[in-house]
């Protein structure tokens, strides 16, 4: 759900979770260095300078445990006013379980989160708050307990028009659905954010409007996502979760993963060091511990090999490697399709397609939400029948499909090592029994995990599953819908870089800005009821997108008035009749100045007295004094063009 806590809005002291003895903690301490957890010291320890701010989240000794399962081992970190904080970590390492455990949905085992009286906190997770049959505006008012103009108001930060605040919010799109939840965060005041996985199923135009609104707000905030490009956008500090640990770093996703490479790299070249001196030691004490002469020395040479000590090491990114087993590598025309139109029974989605792609080509499927790109995945997929034109494959090709639905059709009690050994005997050839199981351990299938039943993953791990298990089937053509969801941030790199190599055709849909920009060779375009190629690559298709959304951000202009041309002797009359405009124009939008200061005092004394009606006055008139003050630096502008001829 969309979650909001504000501790000033409560008379307790600062809330702590998971004290036994107390519900009540004392303030937290303003931030400093010591409760800032950067990356151990190293010879190359980059500047982590931290500015002293206010601590609003104060995690102190957290301890956390599923079973055998460790999360947390006396985890400690202090989260500040103005942090915009990236979460990285594994799947399962905690970091959904961190957010729960601050909103108070979970408790700890032992430790405590103290949130601070100044805190006003809401969290963006994937579940809808939303009632049935509830419209946008309906939804916004029930939340924020806002009135409907400043509903309205805030919904244009995320260009959700008048039209769509009167639609039903079950009906929108995801990126929709996501645009109203933020709205609704917005309203509510908050001064710190929690946003779990907040781009999964956003469109890319959802995309760039989040990421404006984050680089421009002014609290702060934690993100827990696997979009490399997104954090590196919006955030300025980041935290690592994992091997029970929190490590809150003062620098963005680049400079923390070229810092923690250079770490292993240190750790792994002491470790070496100790290895040889181990050797050293222990030859001396093979050959020397039964000579006289050399027995206090060999005493003393079992002591310093005693105290040796190596690093542990944590796998590097670039260890999570995913290898993809060849497939048939051929020639010629993979699909081809001509008049094509996509839809359902009731409603026809795209007309007239026609496309031609080359084998080998990996294509990603792009355009906002709602738009089609899944209808068009299915169809080609044949899960989907045409409603009318032409489609074909290639020769003797198998296409493999992955959609977020797929999972539902495993058989519950097949474990997921037989799963993924019956994916890898249905293709060609033949793959070893290690081969399996490296592909379970790249989606994170390891050990004994390899022995559970269907029926008992998530329906995350149920996704990863499917993925891999297409990935041993050797298909020739692979059709993705949103393949990099449930994934982890290394897995999705892996993935990236593993179907970069991928030989075989590849159509997928994706809103990870880093995994397309690594996959797609060719893009194709979904909107306004037509699929084409895109003519161009995916970062001139990112500046557009950017600049569409510029535009519809920026106030539209009034339309200049028709005007003869200033020839000989009538030159003087449209000067005279822009300046009686111009005088016109100032005159408007002095009184709706006034009435929007007169508006606002009146809601200020009297809340509460015909509220509805002036706030939606108030709307109208903002809007009206926009249009008229656009209006009037438009005549400005044409009356000093023409006094310089």
């Amino acid at each position: 759900m969309l979650g909001d806590t504000s501790a000033s809005a409560s008379p307790r002291r600062p809330i702590a979770y998971g004290l036994p003895t107390s519900p009540y903690a004392v303030p937290a301490r303003a931030a400093s260095t010591d409760h800032y957890h950067s990356p151990p010291t190293t010879n190359h320890q980059p500047p982590t300078t931290v500015p002293h701010v206010p601590t609003l989240i104060q995690v102190e000794k957290l301890h956390k445990q599923y079973g055998a399962d460790v999360i947390f081992d006396d985890a400690s970190v202090a989260i500040g006013s103005e942090h915009k904080i990236g979460v990285i970590g594994r799947n399962g390492a905690g970091k959904s379980t961190l957010c729960r455990m601050i909103m108070g949905e979970e408790e700890a085992d032992s430790g405590r989160i103290v949130l601070s009286d100044d805190l006003r906190l809401s969290y963006l997770e994937q579940k809808d708050p939303f009632h049935a049959g509830e419209t946008v505006l309906d939804f916004l008012m029930r939340y924020s307990e806002q009135e409907d103009w400043r509903c309205g108001m805030v919904a244009g930060k995320f260009l959700l028009d008048n039209e769509m605040l009167g639609r039903q919010v079950a009906g929108l799109s995801g990126g929709f659905q996501t645009r109203v939840k933020l709205t609704a965060m917005l309203l509510r005041d908050p001064n710190f954010l929690i946003l779990d996985e907040p781009t999964n199923y956003l469109d890319l135009k959802t995309l760039i409007l989040l990421e404006e609104f984050l680089t421009e707000y002014d609290g702060g905030f934690m993100i827990v996502s696997h979009d490399r490009e997104f954090l590196k956008k919006t955030c300025r500090q980041t935290m690592d979760i994992g091997n029970g640990r929190i490590t809150l770093y003062a620098g963005g996703i680049e400079a923390y993963l070229t810092y923690k490479d250079s770490r292993r790299e240190q750790a792994e070249h002491f470790n070496t060091s100790v290895a040889l001196r181990r050797k050293e030691l222990e030859t001396f004490i093979a050959k020397n511990k039964a000579k006289a002469s050399k027995a206090t020395q060999a005493a003393s040479k079992s002591k310093m090999l005693e105290r040796l000590t190596t690093i542990d090491v944590e796998h590097a990114a670039a260890e999570v490697s995913i290898t993809i087993p060849k497939v048939e590598d051929r020639k010629g025309t993979a699909f081809r399709c001509d008049d094509l139109v996509i839809g359902y029974p009731d409603k026809t989605v795209a007309t007239g397609i026609a496309l031609e792609i080359e084998r080998g080509s990996h294509v990603a499927v792009l355009g906002d939400n709602g738009q089609g790109k899944t209808t068009f995945l299915r169809t080609i997929a044949a899960s989907l029948p045409p409603k009318s034109g032409t489609m074909r494959w290639g020769h003797e090709i198998r296409v493999g499909y992955y959609a977020q639905h797929v999972f539902t059709t495993m058989d519950p009690k097949t474990t997921v090592l037989a799963y993924l050994e019956r994916a890898a005997r249905s293709g060609p050839g033949y793959l070893t029994t290690q081969q399996v199981l490296d592909m379970a351990g790249s989606f994170l299938f390891r050990g004994d995990d390899v022995k559970k039943r269907i029926e008992v993953l998530s329906g995350g791990e149920r996704s990863r599953l499917c993925l891999a298990g297409l990935l041993l089937a050797r298909y020739p053509v692979l059709l993705l819908d949103e393949p990099t969801n449930h994934l982890d941030f290394e897995t999705v790199e892996a993935l990236a870089a593993a179907l970069g190599g991928y030989d075989g055709t590849l159509f997928f849909t994706s809103h990870d800005r880093t995994f397309v920009s690594l996959v797609a060779s060719h893009i194709i375009d979904v909107r306004d009821g037509a699929v084409k190629m895109y003519p161009d690559d995916y970062g001139s298709y990112v500046y557009r997108i950017q600049k569409e959304v510029r535009d519809e951000q920026a106030p539209k202009p009034a339309a200049k008035p028709a005007r003869k041309p200033d020839t000989g002797r009538h030159a003087a009359e449209p000067t005279a009749q822009l300046r009686a405009q111009l005088k016109q124009a100032e005159k408007q939008v002095a009184e709706l100045e006034t009435e929007k200061q007169q508006l606002i005092r009146r809601m200020a004394d009297e809340p509460g007295v015909d509220a509805a009606a002036r706030g939606r006055r108030l709307a109208q008139v903002m809007r009206d004094l926009e249009r008229e003050e656009a209006r009037w630096l438009a005549l400005q502008e044409e009356a000093e063009v023409r006094e310089k001829r």
